[in-house]
């Protein structure tokens, strides 16, 4: 175990350019490119290669000249001459590629997305949390802290991290601790609101990327892990075990928890989703009907029938454990709309559409099998997770725009 001691300080600043990659890189790159050459290209390279590999321009989905503005403002602040130098660049040479357009099903529901920048710029949050006292927490995976946001206020206040903790996904515990998973440490971690300290539990050896945190009834810490396994924490002992599944290769991806205390998860790796054996670590698994499927991300409605967002072939799918009964239904924005984030507010579904643009955030009854969808505001810059809030509500986080956002309702 590692103890670190920190206070939450300052808001810092972080010099970073990541540009809005196309989702599926997801990840902070550093593979070498050339760039074209033009006016511009060295002040590119020496500026955002600071942070992070210029393959991520490269392979970006383009932007306008304001386009290109407006998201290097969410990332570093520079100087005005420099900004127009760089921006024209880009423009010029990675200009808009074309993307299915976002497809708006009116309805009956009333939702108003509220978004809110973050105070680190870079630092791309990708995990939303709902507290159980009402705050709105967020993992800034490369602002290397967590940040909290009073939504009654509008305050925002940031915790540091360990140096380099990447934390990835967040959840809190019912003494008010927030347990994190450090990707970039390769431990699990957790947070002390009250006093700022940060307890970590590294991985074994060899085992790496902690992805995605859930809770259980019991307080046990359940975690999956990139490189094809599913990790299980006692806080009260500090036992931390790993357990890889049946197939190979996979990448446990979203995972949730019902309401018998099972953790199950999906595996956007192959066309799986998984349930774990809560005293044995026994996984089993479950092959969905396409083998093109990749499940992405997972939510459980109080019936404890398992949903989740099918990326690659842009369907919302349902899963009854019970039965074994698979149904699908295509996303609105069409195949390309990579659903992301999901969430179940009750038995009401809530997702999004990385694929279009802009983002959609996409309302699914399995009641009426109607959609509705809102288009969000800032462009959503790939909504990777959300979370529903007690009252039915929704939480964001806006990585590629460095923003979390709070949907009202009603």
């Amino acid at each position: 175990m590692r103890t670190s001691m920190l206070v939450a300080g300052s808001m810092t600043t972080l010099a970073w350019l990541i540009v809005f990659s196309s989702p599926a890189t997801g990840q902070r790159g550093g593979a070498a490119v050339s760039l074209p050459d033009g006016a511009g290209k060295q002040l590119v390279e020496t500026t955002c290669a600071k942070c992070h590999g210029l393959n991520l321009i490269t392979s970006s989905w383009g932007n306008s000249k304001q386009g290109w503005h407006e998201l290097i403002g969410t990332m570093v602040a520079l100087p005005k001459d420099q900004g127009d130098t760089i921006t024209t660049y880009l423009a010029a040479n990675f200009p808009e590629k074309p993307a299915p357009a976002a497809v708006v099903v009116p309805g009956p529901v009333k939702a108003t997305i509220k978004e809110w920048l973050v105070p680190t710029l870079g630092s791309r949050p990708r995990d939303p949390l709902s507290a159980r006292d009402g705050s709105f927490w967020w993992a800034a995976m490369y602002g290397h802290r967590l940040g909290r946001l009073d939504l009654k206020t509008g305050d925002m206040k940031e915790f540091p991290l360990p140096d380099g903790a990447g934390p990835h996904g967040l959840v809190d515990d019912k003494a008010g601790n927030v347990w994190y998973t450090g990707m970039m440490r390769n431990a699990v971690g957790m947070l002390d609101p009250k006093t700022g300290k940060v307890v970590e539990h590294p991985l074994p050896e060899g085992v790496r990327g902690p992805h995605t945190p859930v809770i259980d009834q019991k307080g046990i810490v359940w975690f999956t892990i990139q490189s094809g396994a599913v990790g299980r924490l006692n806080p009260q002992t500090g036992e931390l075990k790993v357990m890889k599944p049946p197939s190979t290769p996979t990448y446990p991806y979203g995972i949730q928890i019902n309401s018998k205390g099972i953790p199950w998860y999906v595996d956007f790796r192959g066309n799986r989703v998984a349930s774990v054996n809560p005293d044995t670590m026994e996984i089993k698994e479950y092959t969905l009907p396409s083998a093109e499927s990749r499940p992405r991300r997972i939510a459980i409605t109080p019936d404890d029938v398992i949903w989740y967002t099918d990326y690659p072939r842009g369907f919302i799918g349902r899963f009854d454990p019970a039965t074994g009964n698979v149904k699908e239904w295509p996303s609105p924005g069409g195949p390309q709309s990579l659903p992301y984030g999901i969430a179940a507010a009750g038995n009401i579904l809530w997702y999004s559409e990385s694929g279009v643009r802009p983002n959609t955030l996409v309302r699914f009854d399995p009641k009426t099998e109607k959609f509705q969808s809102w288009i969000i505001p800032s462009g959503g810059g790939v909504v990777r997770h959300m979370m529903a809030t007690p009252e039915g509500d929704v939480l964001l986080a806006c990585s590629g725009v460095n923003r979390v956002a709070f949907v009202d309702v009603q």
